[in-house]
């Protein structure tokens, strides 16, 4: 009976680790498990479907909200690196009363000249117009900068994808303690008829006291077992609230079941051909190649000729009324002949970069091939063990009503029926086990090829 026990806790605990072996080598964020929690706990219980979390996830999960922000900072980096190339105008208006010594500048007086001149006034008012009209550098810099916002705004799709994928096996958690707390309280009520009927027998001298202790002892070991499940239901919806945004102190109900039905597993070469145009994680990754090797070009610029103008317009005179129109327009080629080999330092720099820019994007691929591999076989394995955990069930049940007849009959002690009840608990927790390992492949399959927010909602929802 012990071992038996044993088994059962260590099913639970290993059901409970299927998220991070889901989920592992994602490096997933703290932050997809936090929220900016909205509103305060109402007195009731409300309903909560699988969408309606994914929604509450998308709107309230740390994880985009902290990824829109990122965005905004590589867009301020490309409105920098454009701010290179725009026309630059500035105003100015100066008043300068001045004194000049002339002898202080070694001239010598002269007849009728006085050695100080002034004080006078020069009153000056200028608009000064700047462009670079060509430049490698900026010009690839600027590119770069773009490709980094593009790869930015992928960078935030792939959280939503990774949001909706944290928060569905968070429900799915919350619906598998759920299914688990209605089966222990149903092997309890079990209990409680076994051990009222060994009272009877007990009393109509027709088994003995120790069968009456057995069938007590395992009332008690269901009652732990019912506290054991409740207390997990309870702090899965907490993490699951916690994630979507929903006051901690909030109390509902997950109206979504476990999908039966195994999903629909594509041909590998066409989940993978549509995971590598449509997972936001690998375009970034060949986005931010596009980027680097826009940096490499760019550090090859500072190598090439630039070309800029300056002009001034403007006022000057002694004052406002007696000014005259003054112009200066310039243009300049600049043409580096030395830099002092901080070309050569970028540009080893930037083909570095480039390199790995390059790696990182050919294990994505190959990671998203082992991850739909993965999930293909995951979901086939789950099949497998949800048919044979199902009818595992079925034998466990009919078991144990062959075991209370034959105990009511005295054929046999309460041994078998404790037994029998013991069977159906493990039947129980795999056949609940095995249902969330399907479900949670099946999540884990939407997001390997890209289409978990366009997909989950219709695949668990309409269940």
């Amino acid at each position: 009976m012990r071992a038996v026990a044993c088994l059962l806790i260590l099913l639970v605990f290993s059901s409970g680790l299927a998220l991070a072996q889901q989920t592992r080598g994602m490096n997933l964020s703290p932050n997809l498990f936090g929220s900016v929690t909205q509103g305060r706990p109402t007195g009731d219980a409300i309903p909560l479907s699988i969408a309606d979390a994914l929604d509450r996830a998308l709107k309230y999960n740390l994880g985009p909200i902290i990824s829109e922000q990122e965005t905004g900072v590589s867009k301020a980096a490309r409105m920098r690196a454009l701010s290179e190339l725009l026309p630059k105008i500035e105003g100015g208006v100066t008043e300068t009363v001045q004194q000049i010594n002339l002898a202080a500048f070694g001239f010598q007086s002269f007849p009728g000249v006085p050695s100080v001149i002034g004080p006078f006034n020069v009153f000056d008012i200028r608009a000064r117009y700047t462009q670079t009209v060509f430049d490698s550098r900026f010009l690839h810099e600027l590119r770069s900068a773009s490709q980094q916002v593009d790869a930015s705004n992928y960078a935030q799709q792939d959280v939503r994808e990774l949001v909706v994928l944290v928060t569905t096996e968070l429900y799915l958690e919350t619906v598998a303690a759920s299914s688990r707390v209605d089966a222990t309280r149903s092997q309890l009520k079990t209990a409680q008829a076994v051990y009222e009927r060994a009272m009877n027998l007990k009393e109509s001298g027709l088994v003995a006291g120790i069968d009456v202790l057995r069938a007590q002892v395992q009332q008690q070991t269901q009652q732990q077992r019912v506290i054991a499940a409740e207390n997990e239901l309870a702090k899965r919806k907490l993490n699951l609230a916690r994630a979507i945004g929903m006051p901690q102190g909030q109390a509902f109900m997950p109206t979504d079941r476990f999908a039966v039905k195994s999903p629909e597993v594509p041909p590998l070469d066409q989940a993978l051909s549509a995971a590598l145009e449509s997972r936001p994680d690998y375009l970034r990754a060949k986005t931010l190649v596009r980027a680097a090797e826009e940096s490499r070009k760019a550090a090859i610029g500072r190598r090439l000729p630039s070309l800029k103008i300056d002009s001034e317009y403007g006022d000057m005179g002694s004052r406002p009324t007696s000014s005259h129109g003054v112009m200066t327009f310039q243009a300049t080629l600049l043409i580096p002949i030395f830099t002092g080999e901080r070309a050569s330092a970028e540009i080893l720099d930037s083909d570095s970069v480039l390199e790995k820019r390059k790696s990182e994007a050919s294990n994505l691929r190959d990671r998203i091939e082992y991850e739909i591999r993965a999930a293909n076989l995951d979901i086939q394995s789950a099949s497998e063990q949800v048919r044979v955990a199902e009818s595992a069930q079925n034998l466990a049940r009919q078991q144990l009503v062959q075991a209370q007849d034959r105990f009511a009959a005295g054929v046999t002690n309460g041994l078998e029926v404790v037994q029998a009840q013991e069977a159906v608990a493990v039947a129980d927790e795999n056949y609940i086990s095995s249902l969330f390992s399907l479900n949670v492949a099946g999540a884990s399959l939407a997001r390997a090829v890209g289409s978990a927010e366009r997909t989950i909602k219709s695949f668990f929802g309409g269940s």
